[in-house]
């Protein structure tokens, strides 16, 4: 089983995204046989596959086009002076997402803190 994980970017807070970066590519997922490492985002799969909205059709398209099994990746969202991180483990064969866990931080120094319990959650 193959597993793509697809960083996040993001301008406002590259702090976060880096410390989920980390946690995504340091994530173990059972049953993966091979984990691979994309250098692009689920947004930049799902332009170049001209499907972007967020939904399981587009995931499951961008999963087939990665030849992957499952997909990890994160979303960091600004939401009125705080920020949301949702971390995502999607089934690509089962056309659904396995795992998806969101939280809503205060500040960007205490989404670094928290994005490795919550990418934990939906990996273990």
């Amino acid at each position: 089983m193959q597993l793509a994980v697809l960083p996040v970017e993001s301008d406002a807070f590259p702090g976060v995204a880096r410390a989920v970066n980390a946690s995504l590519q340091a994530a173990k997922v059972k049953g993966v046989d091979e984990t691979r490492v994309s250098k692009v985002s689920i947004e930049v799969v799902q332009l170049s596959i001209e499907c972007v909205e967020p939904t399981t059709a587009c995931y499951e398209a961008a999963g087939h086009s990665m030849s992957a099994n499952r997909l990890l990746f994160a979303r960091i969202d600004p939401a009125a002076r705080q920020l949301k991180l949702t971390v995502t483990l999607f089934d690509v064969d089962a056309r659904a997402p396995k795992r998806t866990e969101a939280k809503v931080f205060a500040t960007a120094a205490a989404a670094i803190q928290g994005a490795p319990a919550l990418v934990a959650a939906v990996t273990q």
